[in-house]
C-alpha cells in the first residue's frame, strides 16, 4: 500500500532499504550478543551511507528509514536511531570543533553515541535532572587527572582529561541509557543550577574515557544495550558544553522533537511486519474445515490491524513533514504521532500473536522476537501517559491563544 503523499522514488528507496535489511544486516544482527553494541552492523550501516543521512536528511526520510529497516531488522534500526539520538545534539547544537572530532566517526560506524537523559528519579520528568554539574572551584580545585575511569566498570579503559582546566565536575547517576556503558561518547544533561528546573541544565559532549566515568550494563527485555554510567567528578570543560549553559532542556527537547515521530515509525514498521505475517498464516492455516482467513472474527481483526497500522504511518509521516516545515506545532504532532504509532503496533502485534498461537511464542519466530521488542517504545522518549499531557498542554496553550 502507498501512504501518505510519498513519491515513487521515496516508495522504491523504502523497497530497498528493506532488501538491504534482509540480506545484509540481518545477517550481521544475528551474530550479535544481546545487551551488547553490534560494532559490525553499526559499521555495515555506515558503509551503506546511511548513518551518514541521519544527519543530511528531513524528519520524514528519517521515518522512512526507521521503518524500513524495522520491518525486516530491528537491530539494525535500533542501531542507526541510537547512533541518530546521541549524536543529534552534536550536528545541531555542537560546535566545529566537536563536530568536526565526532561526527565523521559516527557516520562511518567507528563511534558508538549514547543520549544520557534518563536518571533513577528523573525518567518522563527530564526537568527535574539531579546529575550536578559543580564548579571546579568549589570542590577545592581538584586535579582533573588523578581520578581513574573507564568505559565500563568491568572493562576499564585509559581515563583521558578533557584538554584544558576543568570548569564543571559532573556527579551522579544515568540511567536505563541505551548503548551505555559500550558508547564511545555521551549527550549528557546535568544541572548547572539548581533549583533552576528546566531551564538550569546543560548539555555536555562527554568523552567515555574521561577520569570517574564507570557504567555497567542492565538485563532488560530489549535486545539492545541499556545501562546505568556513574559519574564521580568526571571533569568538563565549556569545549565540551553542547549549545549554551543552562540552555541544556533546549537541546533534549529539539532532539526528541526530531525523534519521537520516528519512534512512531519503528513502531509502525513492526506493526507493518506483524500484519504481512498474518496475513499470510491466516490465507494458509487450514481451519474449521476452510481457511482461517474465512472466519469473519479473524479476517474483521486482521482489517482492524491494517486500519490502525495505516492511520499511525499517515499520522508519523504528517508530524515528520510537519517538523520538516517548521511547523510551531511540531511538539504536539510529534507527541500525537508516537502515542498513536506505539500504542498501534502494540495491538497489532499482540492480535499477531493471538492469531498465530501458540508457534508464534516460541523463541525465534517472528512475532517472539516483535513481541519483545514492541513494549518498549511505549516508554522511552516519554512514556504514552507524558505523551498525553504534552497533547493536553499544546491543545489548551493553542485555546488560550486565540
Amino acid at each position: 500500500m502507498t501512504a501518505f503523499s510519498l513519491e515513487p522514488a521515496q516508495l522504491a528507496w523504502c523497497a530497498e532499504l528493506r532488501t538491504l535489511a534482509a540480506e545484509r544486516l540481518h545477517p550481521l544482527a544475528d551474530k550479535g550478543e544481546p545487551g551488547h553494541v553490534n560494532r559490525a552492523l553499526v559499521a555495515e550501516l555506515g558503509s551503506l551511507g546511511l548513518l551518514g543521512r541521519l544527519f543530511t536528511s528531513g524528519a520524514l526520510d528519517l521515518c522512512l528509514m526507521r521503518e524500513s529497516l524495522a520491518y525486516a531488522c530491528t537491530e539494525a534500526e535500533t542501531a542507526l536511531a541510537l547512533q541518530g539520538l546521541g549524536a543529534h545534539p552534536v550536528h545541531a547544537y555542537g560546535t566545529e570543533t566537536q563536530r568536526a572530532r565526532w561526527l565523521p566517526r559516527v557516520t562511518a560506524g567507528t563511534a558508538i553515541a549514547a543520549f544520557a537523559l534518563s536518571e533513577p528519579g528523573a525518567g518522563s520528568d527530564a526537568a527535574a535532572l539531579e546529575l550536578r554539574a559543580e564548579t571546579d572551584d568549589s570542590r577545592g580545585g581538584r586535579s582533573s587527572d588523578t581520578s581513574p575511569g573507564g568505559r565500563s566498570s568491568d572493562t576499564p579503559a585509559l581515563a583521558a582529561a578533557p584538554d584544558g582546566p576543568a570548569r564543571w565536575r559532573l556527579t551522579g547517576e544515568k540511567c536505563w541509557i541505551s548503548n551505555a556503558p559500550e558508547a564511545d561518547f555521551y549527550t549528557v544533561f546535568a544541572r548547572t543550577t539548581p533549583g533552576a528546573g528546566a531551564r538550569g541544565v546543560t548539555a555536555f559532549l562527554v568523552p567515555a574515557d574521561r577520569p570517574g566515568l564507570t557504567g555497567r550494563g542492565l538485563d532488560m527485555l530489549s535486545p539492545h544495550p541499556i545501562g546505568a554510567l556513574d559519574f564521580d567528578a568526571v571533569p568538563v570543560t565549556a569545549d565540551d558544553v553542547l549549545g549554551e549553559a543552562d540552555r541544556g532542556f533546549r537541546v533534549a527537547m529539539g532532539t526528541l522533537n526530531l525523534f519521537r515521530p520516528s519512534v512512531g515509525a519503528f513502531a509502525v514498521g513492526m506493526a507493518q511486519a506483524a500484519l504481512d505475517a498474518t496475513l499470510a498464516h491466516t490465507a494458509g492455516r487450514d481451519a474449521f474445515g476452510g481457511k482461517l482467513r474465512d472466519l469473519q472474527a479473524v479476517s474483521h481483526q486482521v482489517a482492524e490491524m491494517a486500519l490502525r497500522t495505516e492511520a499511525a504511518r499517515l499520522m508519523v509521516h504528517a508530524a515528520a513533514s510537519a517538523h520538516d516545515a517548521d511547523d510551531p506545532y511540531v511538539p504536539l504532532r510529534s507527541a500525537m504521532a508516537k502515542l498513536l504509532a506505539t500504542e498501534t503496533a502494540q495491538y497489532v502485534v499482540d492480535t499477531a500473536v493471538q492469531l498465530h498461537g501458540a508457534r508464534a511464542l516460541q523463541r525465534g519466530h517472528l512475532l517472539e522476537h516483535l513481541y519483545r521488542e514492541v513494549r518498549a517504545p511505549r516508554i522511552y522518549e516519554g512514556a504514552s501517559e507524558v505523551q498525553r499531557g504534552i497533547i493536553a498542554k499544546e491543545l489548551y496553550a493553542r485555546q488560550e491563544a486565540r
